[in-house]
């Protein structure tokens, strides 16, 4: 987030109006909701997480172990689980 300039942006009017509540202090207003992004999808690590967890799921079906699954990817025993409870859910 960058700071610009009020008096760069806004017209004249707009500018008194909202002096006339903040004078001299910082306001953040906020993008509107059909713009916001959800978590991870800038920096794209919400698909890395995905494309990992259908990796797990796809290793777990070969019959590596939920232990070595656990080791390999640096990921708790109960975190393993998660992912496979979900993917087992989605393709039933």
């Amino acid at each position: 987030m960058k700071y610009k300039k009020a008096q760069d942006i806004l017209p004249k009017d707009v500018l008194d109006l909202v002096q006339k509540y903040i004078d001299g202090n910082y306001i953040y207003i906020p993008k509107k909701d059909n713009n916001k992004k959800s978590w991870g999808e800038v920096s794209g690590i919400k698909t890395e997480l995905k494309s990992r967890n259908f990796e797990i799921y796809i290793k777990y079906l070969q019959g590596i172990s939920i232990k070595q699954l656990s080791t390999d990817y640096f990921l708790s025993e109960s975190s393993i689980r998660r992912i496979l409870y979900i993917y087992k859910n989605k393709y039933i």
